[in-house]
């Protein structure tokens, strides 16, 4: 089993028969940080409980069972925080610490009688001991270690109930309960939401979150009790920034997004994180545009996910799936990669299959694997069943290879001509081949043609969108319109920000001119929307 930095004071194994057997040597491996016992005989394969009596110090390290410091009043104050993920739990326990070996976990806690408790589930009995008081807490549904969690400190709280009867808490500063409205305002809505959206309730009885004054990322999702570093979690309706809202409210969403993406279905093992926080990224922004429309915050996820694929278009860069031998190397792959174009790969797929038919086959896969773990393979599988799409062949070629493709087009009378070639930021390849969902609009968005460019170049016929009037099309004429349609405004923000951003990346990659991005920016001289100024900012700074 897994274990780092414990001491091992005794170990002990009880059978089904009441036979009890101790090891004769008890070996920590710090290298693989493992907890070896070798027993004289072979225990056989009946059912027992190995019981492990252990101690460690409270670290100040921001991982495992960790110790962190606040200002109350003035006076300095302690905290215990827990973060295991991605393999942290056996810093607190000795486990079985990956993902697939699932288990219940019923957690007691001695602590000192003033401060507050809490796990991933309610608390069920107190016993009060002097100045020490015991905290049980009911036993958890079935789960990886990663998503065990335990917080002790001083806290104000305020809560709400959803609409299934979920008590939601936020557990804030003392004297900032205020600031931690907004945060469980959204928690509750979209508690709610994603009950509704994946046709699967919340599988626990309640759901607490809480501000931690030392924390080494944004929030981590564990089970029933997610944490957040405080910035993330707490809003100053006062002095906070329109950023900083439209921010926690993506962030609140993605962390309750994972307690079905990620904690009630679980990736395998870390080559598929992808599946956790692609998805929790992409849903995010789905739950933030229903609860927020008029932020058009899907506009500022293509902004976002630029990000990703800026990093993928590098020759260094790695596919959204990575093969992980060792636990601990995945620490390297929580990058913009798995999150910005995982979730970008996620978003084409919705788009490509349409909204609702995304949905409902979501919910099977949730339904299908909910409580177990799962793979990538597992999801196409679901969604080309149900589908009757082959999800599998196209999805394969975004998550398992690196990079993506540029797409060329020429235009011949009424056909045109697509061919493709992988992306570097230092030129083009020739070898590289994807299958691309495309749509094709002349004139309006209404006037529109799907397709697969499904190898390495293929011809489409637009006769049937091409007025009448137009008895040849040439490449000029095509992009006279488009730059007409740009500084007439009559292009959405994301295609006339689409646009911009592939001349700067050509332009960078020297397949386009400077002179060409400058004269194409020129064009946007009336524009108004913040990604598209954001990128113009951008441009001007080559």
């Amino acid at each position: 089993m897994n274990a780092l930095e414990l001491d091992v004071h005794q170990v002990w194994f009880t059978n089904s028969q009441g036979q009890k057997y101790h090891p004769c040597d008890v070996v920590l491996d710090g290298d693989d940080e493992f907890l070896v016992l070798v027993f004289i005989k072979a225990l056989g394969t009946s059912e027992g409980v190995l019981g492990v009596e252990f101690s460690a110090v409270l670290n100040a390290h921001l991982k495992g069972l960790y110790k962190c410091t606040y200002l109350d009043g003035g006076e300095k104050k302690n905290m215990a925080v827990t973060q295991f993920e991605a393999v942290d739990a056996r810093r607190c326990f000795p486990c079985w610490d990956e993902p697939a070996l699932k288990a219940t976990f019923k957690i007691a806690l001695d602590v000192p009688s003033e401060l507050t408790a809490l796990s991933n589930m309610p608390v069920v009995n107190e016993q009060l001991d002097g100045d020490v008081k015991t905290v049980y807490f009911e036993e958890s549904p079935i789960m990886s270690t990663y998503l065990v969690a335990v917080v002790v400190g001083l806290f104000d709280y305020i809560e709400d109930t959803t609409s299934d009867g979920v008590k939601v808490r936020a557990y804030c500063p003392v004297g900032n309960i205020d600031n931690g409205e907004f945060a469980l305002n959204l928690a509750v809505k979209t508690l709610d939401l994603f009950s509704k959206y994946f046709s699967t309730p919340y599988s626990l009885p309640k759901l607490d979150m809480v501000a931690v004054p030392e924390f080494s990322g944004g929030a981590m999702e564990n089970y029933g009790l997610i944490t957040y570093r405080e910035n993330e979690l707490l809003f100053d309706h006062l002095h906070s920034t329109a950023a900083r809202k439209q921010r926690m409210a993506i962030v609140v969403s993605h962390e309750v997004a994972h307690q079905w993406f990620g904690n009630l279905v679980t990736m395998e093992w870390w080559t598929d994180l992808w599946l956790n926080e692609g998805f929790a990224t992409w849903i995010s922004y789905l739950a933030t545009d229903i609860l927020f429309p008029e932020w058009k915050v899907w506009s500022q996820f293509l902004q976002q996910t630029t990000g990703g694929l800026v990093i993928d278009a590098l020759e260094q860069s790695h596919p959204i799936q990575v093969e992980v031998n060792h636990a601990r190397s995945v620490l390297e792959i929580f990058d913009a990669i798995s999150y910005k174009k995982g979730s970008a790969v996620i978003r084409m797929l919705q788009a490509y299959l349409g909204d609702d038919i995304f949905q409902k086959l979501l919910s099977s896969y949730m339904k299908r694997f909910s409580g177990k773990n799962a793979k990538t393979e597992d999801l196409w599988s679901v969604l080309s069943e149900e589908s009757g799409v082959k999800i599998s062949e196209m999805m394969d070629d975004w998550t398992k290879k690196q990079g993506y493709p540029v797409i060329s087009v020429k235009v011949k009378d009424h056909i045109l001509e697509f061919e493709q070639a992988q992306f570097l930021s230092a030129g083009l390849l020739s070898d590289g081949e994807w299958i691309v969902p495309i749509t094709i609009s002349f004139g309006s968005y209404e006037r529109r043609k799907n397709f697969l460019l499904e190898t390495k170049s293929s011809e489409v016929d637009v006769s049937d969108l091409v007025s009448s009037s137009h008895t040849k099309l040439t490449n000029k004429e095509i992009c006279d319109e488009q730059l007409k349609a740009i500084e007439h405004n009559n292009l959405e923000a994301t295609d006339k920000f689409g646009i911009l951003d592939d001349a700067h990346a050509l332009c960078e990659a020297c397949e386009q001119s400077l002179s060409s991005l400058f004269c194409l920016m020129d064009v946007y001289r009336k524009e108004v929307d913040y990604i598209v100024l954001s990128k113009l900012i951008d441009g001007s700074m080559l």
